[in-house]
């Protein structure tokens, strides 16, 4: 596996080496002690989610706060999205910033987001399949949400004609700025 640095520390991109032969392809997706070793610490995930979702549809900017809070090692089975992961510890020097990057099946990139980071993709395909691991359960009573197009953070995701972005009801009317947003 190669790990690859961002602009922000503590976000990887993780690169497997891949195998292939006419039979097709092999690949290490996880090895723990090396994950470990390479971002400095211990990471002990619980519970693997999927979602598949179409073209458009933009899923974030989300996080759970206080000790609720979630690591997260992303990645995408079939198809391909922009994930984006921003910075809300409030005495990082990268606070408010943020790392977006294509993952796709094609690629097998993965991104691995820590705590204090909200996250989301938008998927570039027709369908794409996403898959993460996370490392504390699912608390709805810490769950927040940041407007996508919050112009504060200035993300540039890759569909951005209205009618063609799909949000959920909680995501259009139910997230706050980046500036209301609760932070670590």
């Amino acid at each position: 596996m190669n790990y690859i640095k961002t602009t922000i520390p503590d976000v990887w991109i993780l690169e497997p080496k891949v195998f292939e032969d006419a039979r097709g392809y092999f690949m290490e997706t996880y090895r723990a002690e090396d994950f470990d070793k390479a971002v400095g610490y211990p990471v002990h995930f619980i519970q693997d989610n999927q979602s598949m979702s179409t073209k458009g549809v933009l899923r974030g900017l989300h996080y759970q706060k206080g000790d609720a809070s979630q690591a997260k090692l992303v990645r995408v089975l079939s198809g391909s999205v922009v994930d984006v992961a921003v910075d809300l510890r409030k005495d990082s020097p990268t606070y408010g910033k943020y790392v977006a990057v294509e993952l796709s099946a094609e690629n097998k990139r993965q991104l691995f987001i820590p705590r204090g980071f909200a996250h989301g993709f938008q998927v570039t395909s027709d369908t794409a399949v996403f898959t993460y691991k996370v490392d504390n359960r699912y608390a709805p009573e810490a769950e927040c949400s940041i407007i996508y197009n919050d112009p504060q953070i200035g993300i540039e995701w890759p569909i951005t004609e209205e009618g063609e972005i799909l949000l959920s009801e909680k995501d259009l009317n139910h997230a706050v700025s980046f500036e209301a947003a609760e932070k670590f």
